[in-house]
């Protein structure tokens, strides 16, 4: 006798969402500002303004750029700001931090594009396991996101889920 195999999984109405889908595929770069230091200690602003006049920023087209400085030096805040003017008519973002700064802020600008209305009483599944690297810090995001919105909040893998957050249901008067 014959019996048909029921993907329970697939009929449970459960939506995925898999974080490495928002990797934004862009070559990340740090720009250290240490290569700007005159005797790796102070910031010369005459000679600083004059590098940047010179400098090929096209190289830095569709990259995402950290920005940082390696030394221990008092770089003026001014700096870090004079190199995103010159950064962002070519870069894809700059952020001021580390390779890690800007991971997060490439996922969260990818967050801030879901709408959250679209997930309205949904049962969510956030995929635990990726190819690409995801910072703790988008699920944080994604959480705080989704939250207000769906029935239900796991993470893991469909057939395997940790529940996170279950809506109560509203008493009936």
């Amino acid at each position: 006798m014959e019996t048909e195999i029921i993907n329970r999984v697939a009929n449970s109405g459960l939506v995925t969402l898999d974080l490495e889908e928002y990797y934004h595929p862009g070559e990340r770069v740090v720009y250290d500002l240490k290569d700007n230091l005159f005797m790796g200690l102070i910031l010369k602003e005459k000679d600083f303004r004059a590098f940047l006049k010179e400098h090929d920023w096209s190289q830095y087209a569709g990259k995402n750029v950290a920005l940082t400085c390696s030394e221990d030096a008092i770089v003026p805040t001014w700096a870090y700001m004079l190199l995103t003017l010159h950064l962002q008519p070519y870069a894809n973002t700059v952020v001021f931090g580390s390779l890690t700064d800007l991971e997060e802020k490439l996922y969260f600008d990818a967050i801030a594009r879901i709408n959250p209305a679209d997930y309205t009483n949904a049962r969510i599944v956030v995929k635990g396991c990726s190819k690409v690297p995801v910072p703790t810090a988008a699920y944080v995001e994604l959480t705080r996101v989704l939250r207000p919105v769906v029935q239900t909040l796991m993470f893991g893998e469909p057939c395997s889920t940790v529940p996170l957050y279950k809506k109560l249901k509203e008493k009936q008067v």
